[in-house]
């Protein structure tokens, strides 16, 4: 059932008293989390009703498992997958049928921090510094930075420092390194033990799609509408956070409680996927050709993928144009009576 205007809530509340329940297709996802404020848009979606009104009922497929994301679109299992943009190229270099749909995140996770009250301001002033490693995996992502400045490696001393939260915030107070490899979840975890940070991450570096959609051919064919509709509700989740970050905190508080225990930890968590999740392009999920070309050559310097490919090989732009078919004004009025309502 279509959401109404807000001048027409009352009424359409009276009607759907008598009307039946609508039935429900199950679109099978699969993505790096459970529901979670990491990915917003979907529980935000559920709890104003975006998705069912598309007729969708979103089961998410264990993500705790070795086998590759990508493997669950090939087998059938999964309708849509949520993957980064290495899974991506190499999935097609691999001659698998894949088609990016969607462009869940615009901006990369991972990246290059400091201590927020450090002199430095670009990855340029690492040259004969130690740079810190949240794990081996972080190496590339450091690589990568290093070389959009110039430099290599060898002009930085590296020491993996590991996961803890205590671990990373110490190698700061102690300036045993004096930048840190990692993602958005070790900068909060830093913060949370009372070290404040800040990125300086080369915007060429960042600009890269952190998490995409992607599905396979059949899906395009005969799932089109689900498709689509899916993409929709997942569009408005994301449009809520634009003008009503305070909706999309009460709505992750009340569906992952277990994420807010620190209320503090919880606003800075929601307020990371935020900055992540909201498209930077004015479509959202908007497909960038020439972003997937320009990260290739860094990607395929540090091993990261084999070779490259053209991005007309997987881009599918079409299910973009429905995502974004909605009416802005619509939304807002739906969320200011769910405020009205519940908060």
């Amino acid at each position: 059932m279509k959401h109404l205007a807000m001048t027409t809530v009352l009424g359409a509340a009276l009607i759907a008293g008598n009307a039946p329940a609508q039935d429900l297709t199950t679109f099978n996802a699969v993505m790096p989390k459970q529901r979670s404020a990491n990915y917003f848009p979907l529980i935000v979606g559920e709890a104003l009703g975006y998705f069912e009104e598309e007729g969708i009922e979103v089961n998410l497929l264990p993500s705790d498992t070795p086998i590759p994301f990508v493997n669950f679109l090939r087998n059938g299992q999964a309708d849509i997958a949520m993957l980064d943009s290495a899974e991506v190229l190499q999935a097609v270099a691999a001659g698998v049928d894949l088609n990016v749909v969607y462009e869940v995140m615009q901006t990369a996770p991972d990246g290059i921090a400091v201590s927020g009250e450090s002199a430095l301001s670009d990855v340029s002033e690492l040259e004969g510094e130690t740079v810190g490693l949240v794990s081996d995996r972080d190496r590339v992502t450091m690589q990568i930075a290093l070389d959009a400045r110039g430099l290599t490696e060898d002009d930085v001393t590296t020491v993996v420092v590991g996961e803890a939260g205590p671990t990373l915030a110490a190698a700061f107070r102690d300036q045993t390194v004096a930048a840190i490899a990692g993602s958005g979840p070790d900068w909060l975890a830093i913060q949370a033990n009372g070290i404040p940070v800040k990125l300086i991450t080369p915007e060429e570096v960042s600009n890269k799609p952190g998490n995409t959609f992607a599905v396979v051919s059949g899906t395009l064919e005969d799932k089109a509408d689900l498709l689509e509709g899916y993409l929709r509700a997942w569009s408005k989740g994301m449009y809520v956070a634009t003008f009503a970050p305070d909706v999309v905190a009460k709505i992750a508080r009340d569906t992952v409680p277990e994420e807010w225990e620190n209320p503090e930890f919880g606003q800075q968590y929601l307020n990371n996927a935020i900055r992540l999740n909201v498209s930077v392009t004015d479509t959202l999920g908007g497909l960038n050709t020439d972003t997937w070309s320009a990260i290739q050559p860094g990607m395929q310097k540090f091993g990261l993928i084999e070779e490259q490919v053209d991005p007309a090989e997987f881009l599918a732009p079409g299910p973009v144009e429905a995502a974004n078919d909605f009416d802005r004004a619509e939304v807002e009025a739906e969320v200011e009576a769910w405020r009205a309502d519940n908060m």
